[in-house]
């Protein structure tokens, strides 16, 4: 079906983001042969392939990280370069994009620097907190390079010219070869130690990257970094970088430079202090002069001149204070005056003897009207009494035996019928006035008629 379809460019997307977010090739190190490559474009952006015997791979150098290189590349020469793998979308191919490159024997020391670099890193070692800041007019400074060469002049040189009061300490150093590090490193912990030094200028003048690598051994940037006293860097040119540099306190481009940002220009603050001095004055003066003019006019104010003045309008105030006081005091007393008058109306509304009073009337008019009916209830239970015993009595077989008939039983039974009893058997005959024992001798059954 048709939605199955990808276009190119979903599919070259989709294939991108696949290279950008795969880790393995974020950073990716390569050694490989140049190929392609345009020297007439040493100031532009350089796009060439790196192969070997089985495979040629595109690869792109900015100019930004050209500037950062210490040797001229060339066709055909073996390098090592660190960078990561994405996908041109415009051709969909896919290319390397060097961050760092250089001859294939440098490379080692290039992966040395890489690692002890993110460790350093992720210890904290270069955050910007751990940061000291230089002391703006140092009395004693510390130079930790070598006692020869051009270094050591120039900073002594820009010093002396700038801020010539300060007194200037040479640690002679080594700051290259084998043992350059644990020179530097012993340098920089002497000076430290010393405790009176206000300023460390560590200081070498530009090299390959072989040649500066004493200057990205760890233990010289831990020592720097754990100094106590405020140091500034200034190693290689311009575009390197090491890690005494990301280490250090302060980083300066060049020798010059550090020295520089060392100390001011004597002349400058001479000149800010003297700017400042009349500054000052100038400042104290016009304030003065605004305070005379202040007091001349006080001097003239009708406070002065007529001070009774001052309090008419609070005399006045006070007046018409006093007056809105009584007025509502007054005011506060009426008020007070009608809520007990009304309180006392409400109070003789209980009061307790008039509700006793009419309480014991209530009992009377009640005990009144219990005692009538009372009576009225007893009266009609007498009749109805009365009338249930005459009913009883019109009812009573005794009456009927007081009219001259007789009730005869045979074993505790009234006999109705002749067939209740048979002959010999022995009755009782209730007559009005007394009971009859007798036999039955014979009987006659009635016919029915």
């Amino acid at each position: 079906m048709e939605q199955d379809y990808l276009t190119v460019t979903q599919l070259t997307r989709y294939i991108k983001r696949k290279f950008d977010y795969d880790p393995y090739l974020e950073r990716v190190f390569i050694k490989g042969e140049i190929s392609n490559y345009n020297p007439k474009r040493r100031y532009a952006h350089q796009y060439f392939s790196i192969k070997d015997e089985g495979a040629k791979l595109s690869a792109v150098l900015f100019l930004k990280e050209q500037k950062n290189m210490t040797v001229e590349l060339e066709e055909g020469m073996s390098v090592m370069a660190v960078g990561r793998l994405g996908v041109y979308e415009k051709t969909g191919s896919y290319q390397l994009y060097i961050d760092h490159i250089e001859p294939e024997g440098l490379g080692q020391l290039y992966a040395a620097y890489e690692r002890t670099k993110k460790k350093l890193a992720e210890e904290g070692w270069f955050d910007q907190e751990l940061k000291k800041p230089l002391i703006r007019f140092p009395k004693r400074i510390g130079i930790i390079t070598s006692p020869s060469g051009a270094v050591i002049q120039d900073i002594q040189t820009t010093i002396k010219r700038r801020f010539p009061m300060v007194q200037l300490y040479l640690f002679p150093t080594m700051v290259q070869g084998d043992k350059a590090a644990d020179s530097i490193v012993s340098s920089i912990q002497r000076a430290d130690q010393r405790g009176d030094l206000d300023t460390l200028i560590v200081a070498r003048g530009g090299g390959s990257f072989e040649d500066l690598f004493p200057f990205n051994e760890e233990k010289v940037a831990l020592a720097i970094a754990k100094a106590n006293t405020p140091i500034i860097s200034s190693v290689g040119h311009e575009t390197d970088t090491t890690l005494a540099d990301l280490a250090a306190d302060v980083r300066a481009a060049t020798p010059t430079a550090a020295a520089e940002l060392a100390v001011p220009v004597l002349l400058e603050e001479l000149g800010k202090i003297d700017l400042t001095t009349q500054r000052l004055v100038q400042s104290m003066l016009a304030f003065l002069r605004h305070q005379k003019e202040r007091v001349s006019r006080y001097e003239q104010s009708y406070v002065f001149r007529q001070p009774k003045r001052l309090y008419d309008g609070y005399n006045q105030t006070l007046d018409q204070v006093t007056t809105q006081l009584i007025r509502a005091m007054e005011d506060q007393v009426r008020e007070s005056k009608q809520q007990s008058a009304l309180l006392n109306q409400k109070l003789k509304a209980f009061d307790p003897t008039i509700r006793l009073h009419q309480a014991q009337t209530d009992i009377d008019r009640l005990t009144k009207q219990l005692t009538r009916a009372t009576k009225q209830v007893i009266s009609d239970q007498d009749k109805t009494i009365n009338y249930l015993m005459q009913s009883l009595d019109h009812l009573s077989p005794l009456k009927v035996v007081d009219r001259g008939f007789s009730i005869t039983r045979h074993d505790q039974q009234v006999v109705k019928s002749i067939d209740q009893v048979a002959e010999n058997d022995a009755i009782d005959i209730f007559v009005s006035d007394g009971i009859i024992h007798a036999h039955v001798l014979s009987k006659d059954k009635q016919e029915e008629s």
